[in-house]
């Protein structure tokens, strides 16, 4: 395979204009499509990246012949786009959280199975560098067992998706939520990564404060793991007009041994990482706070995101698994679901298997 085609399927969304620069970096990738519905949004970006366009995915698909599809589609539209592309033999990259609930991802993923194709997600922070070194610390033991976690991802306004044509993100019939199912996924992912370990139960609350949506704009959510580490997630709409770059974000891991707090910088190209630690390698400099100056990389969640496509494109010409299986995005969606759940009922939901 000399070059990776690509076809963009959605255009109102925050991501797609940010994954083109990053997508024009990486050589083994030419965007050469897109489908969209709305015809001023579709002829601008067409025009500025010279793509050949059409009104809808079925179109694209019937005409265009493509390697790689990245569908950036209100969520509940998502499975019948990528279902089409797998059964014509296209892999498929889904925004998250792949779909607006769990079943209809799960059927993707036996889909691409089937087809022995590739369906994957972009949960990236796991490819930022202080998470390398996170993940690194923890095999080493350097926290000693984990006890709890804390995790803080406060982004935006609803206005933003207003603003960006994407304002069906705020109905819930499309998006399938609010926060915890736009943004709160990430760390989901992130932690269940971090640790090696599924979620086991979840209690949470959802707080709905506009008056003018059917989704809430703050989730809070106590999830336990299987090993009966706890994390403690805050996942919010709400932010200052005021906060730096419009984000709070913040990581927290606590064990017998020592403590990690972090407060992402996102996008960003300086990031600090505060480690204490009684553990022996820590010996002489138990305190220690890391600093970290990345890679400027323009796009998508900068660097994460041109490292998570560079590994895709490696991925689709070597014809091995996907950098971030969609099995993944299933298991996060079960536990969001169980989230909701648990916010309706007022009670503690476990996780199905």
């Amino acid at each position: 395979m000399d070059v990776i085609k690509v076809a963009i399927i959605g255009l109102r969304h925050l991501h797609p204009r940010s994954y083109m620069a990053h997508f024009r970096q990486i050589n083994e990738f030419q965007v050469v499509a897109v489908a969209e519905a709305d015809v001023s949004l579709r002829r601008q970006f067409a025009a500025d990246f010279s793509l050949r366009s059409y009104p809808d995915w079925q179109q694209l698909l019937e005409h265009e012949t493509i390697d790689l599809v990245a569908i950036f589609l209100p969520h509940s539209e998502c499975p019948a786009a990528a279902a089409a592309a797998l059964e014509k033999g296209t892999h498929v990259l889904i925004e998250k959280p792949m779909a607006a609930d769990a079943h209809s991802a799960e059927k993707l993923v036996n889909l691409a199975k089937k087809q022995h194709l590739i369906l994957t997600t972009p949960y990236v922070w796991r490819y930022h560098p202080v998470v390398q070194d996170i993940k690194k610390l923890l095999a080493a033991g350097s926290l000693g067992q984990v006890i709890g976690c804390a995790g803080r991802c406060a982004a935006g306004r609803l206005e933003r998706y207003e603003a960006s044509h994407a304002e069906w993100m705020l109905d819930a019939q499309q998006s399938g939520g609010g926060p915890m199912f736009n943004l709160g996924v990430h760390w989901i992912d992130l932690f269940t990564w971090l640790l090696n370990v599924n979620v086991h139960s979840v209690f949470s609350k959802n707080l709905k404060i506009n008056q003018h949506y059917n989704i809430e704009d703050n989730s809070f959510a106590i999830l336990t793991f299987a090993s009966g580490v706890v994390l403690t997630l805050d996942i919010s709409y709400t932010v200052p007009a005021a906060y730096p770059h419009g984000r709070e974000l913040y990581i927290g891991i606590r064990g017998t041994q020592g403590v990690i707090q972090w407060s992402p910088a996102f996008e960003g190209e300086s990031d600090e990482l505060f480690i204490c630690s009684d553990h022996e390698s820590f010996k002489g400099a138990p305190v220690q706070r890391r600093l970290y100056t990345l890679e400027s990389a323009p796009g998508y969640s900068g660097i994460m995101g041109l490292l998570y496509l560079k590994e895709l494109a490696a991925a689709i010409r070597q014809r091995t698994a996907a950098p971030i299986p969609g099995e993944d995005g299933v298991r996060v969606l079960k536990i969001v679901e169980a989230i909701y759940r648990s916010a309706d009922q007022h009670r503690i939901e476990t996780i199905p298997n």
